[in-house]
């Protein structure tokens, strides 16, 4: 019995890990800007489905190329989720910033979009974005730099919408047509993949009679370094400092020469990152979908809310102790427990599945609320009632 509740809680130690990952990008991003980002699920999903295409290619190649390609995939999918999330900041958050309702809802909107993307995207999909991104910013671009059509910018703009579109689903018909099998396959689909841990990571030790898999205590290592990472950029670097600064006061930040823009950028590029790091993490402890992110989202902003907003230590009390409280109770560990005591072990029993122990932490976490709206460590200072 208590080998097997040892075990229970290291399993809930490694989810409650991923969800330190994710939650540590949400809670910069939420804590600076006030963006509800909905969307930060799926760049999770990003970051799991970079992890599948980097082992497809470091499998062709063998050797030790499997064999160290997991952290070649984190450097992958920490690059392209920060550069989605540079982009979505950009293309998106910038226009909404003060309405946390709009945002909430085009993120949401974005997720939808991000869903679909990954179980229809092919060939002739990336052709059509590439092509359209060419000639409508490429054509801004131009002439913002070679003439002054500020009158007509309307107008311009509307032509050259136009005319972009037009090119590209002509161009990306005739491929079709002319490339159907090559360019139309979809490359994942709505099924799930699966991502094959590295040797190293597929087997185990065995300690007090509990057996702890290598893949679980590597997220549980790599959480380790990012939230010390995390902790050192925030603190050490003239970055991370700006960061604090335009999380407490904006307006004086701005005043004293701080590009609140640029950092608004940097810290939803980062949050990203970590979004595609959690992902890697996802993809080692089972099948990856198109579905993925929205497994881990509530847990996410559960984990920000409780915390406390912004705050390091609260987010990894948080993260650690809703992980591990899922997989106890979820996992029918709490029910064997109380087995002696029948009422407990049948009101146990009753919540034993994964979405009724969400349910059943969900609701304990709108008790605890209501006695520390604040959550574990809440804000201080003046800015808070601003």
């Amino acid at each position: 019995m208590f080998t097997g509740f040892l075990e229970a809680v290291f399993n809930g130690i490694s989810i409650g890990a991923v969800l330190l990952i994710a939650a540590l990008g949400l809670a910069i991003i939420f804590g600076l800007m006030g963006v509800i980002n909905m969307a930060h699920g799926e760049l999770m999903m990003f970051g799991a489905y970079t992890t599948f295409v980097v082992q497809n290619g470091c499998k062709q190649l063998g050797g030790l190329w499997f064999e160290s390609y997991i952290f070649l995939a984190l450097i992958v999918a920490f690059i392209f989720t920060a550069a989605v999330g540079l982009i979505l900041e950009k293309g998106v958050i910038r226009y909404l910033y003060g309405r946390p309702l709009e945002t909430l809802l085009a993120t949401w909107g974005v997720s939808l979009i991000f869903q679909q993307f990954v179980r229809s995207v092919n060939w002739i999909l990336i052709i059509g974005i590439v092509l359209f991104s060419l000639l409508f910013f490429g054509g801004l671009w131009i002439l913002n730099s070679r003439t002054n059509f500020e009158r007509i910018r309307n107008w311009v703009v509307a032509v050259l919408l136009f005319l972009s579109l037009g090119v590209t689903i002509t161009t990306c018909n005739l491929l079709s047509q002319t490339y159907q099998q090559a360019l139309t396959q979809p490359w994942f689909g709505a099924q799930n993949v699966d991502v094959t841990a590295p040797t190293w990571l597929q087997d185990g030790i065995s300690l007090l009679g509990v057996q702890l898999p290598f893949a679980r205590l590597f997220i549980i290592a790599l959480t380790i370094i990012c939230v010390a990472g995390i902790y050192l950029f925030l603190q050490r670097s003239n970055w991370g400092l700006r960061i604090r600064s335009v999380t407490q006061n904006r307006s004086m930040s701005a005043c004293l020469g701080i590009p609140t823009e640029k950092v608004d950028a940097i810290t939803f590029a980062l949050g990203s990152g970590l979004a595609g790091v959690a992902g890697c993490a996802i993809s080692l402890l089972g099948s990856v979908g198109p579905n993925t992110g929205q497994n881990y989202i509530i847990d996410t902003f559960m984990v920000v809310v409780v915390g406390g907003v912004g705050n390091l230590a609260g987010t990894i009390v948080a993260a650690l102790g809703i992980g591990t409280a899922n997989f106890l109770i979820g996992s029918g560990t709490l029910a064997f427990l109380f087995s002696p005591v029948k009422p407990l072990a049948d009101f146990f029993t009753f919540f034993a599945t994964t979405s009724m122990a969400k349910v059943m932490v969900f609701a304990l976490i709108i008790v605890f609320l209501q006695w520390k709206p604040g959550g574990i460590f809440p804000q201080k200072g003046r800015s808070v009632d601003v």
